[in-house]
């Protein structure tokens, strides 16, 4: 349990970064999508549009989201070790 890990690269994280962004916006669509189904279905209220410059419900929601999964993209990259290519090399050679 007390393995040491390397620090992952550079560009491990920024990927890590961009896919949470992508992943949190995604999110925040289809939870908006359901949201404003169960509006329509039941008669509610329930203030979360897509525009977000009209609802501060709405930019709170996607920046929880998009935060969220940005960070638990790079907490699985940090705790993941990358894979070593010597295997594949082994491979080869017999």
């Amino acid at each position: 349990m007390t393995e040491k890990t390397t620090t992952p690269s550079l560009l491990r994280l920024a990927a890590a970064v961009f896919l949470g962004f992508i992943v949190g916006f995604i999110l925040f669509l289809v939870v908006a999508l359901f949201i404003g189904m169960f509006n329509n279905m039941m008669g509610m209220n329930i203030p979360v549009k897509m525009d977000i410059a009209e609802n501060i419900l709405s930019a709170v929601l996607l920046f929880v989201l998009v935060v969220g999964s940005i960070v638990g993209f790079c907490w699985k990259v940090w705790v993941t070790p990358s894979t070593d290519d010597a295997g594949d090399d082994d491979a080869h050679n017999e």
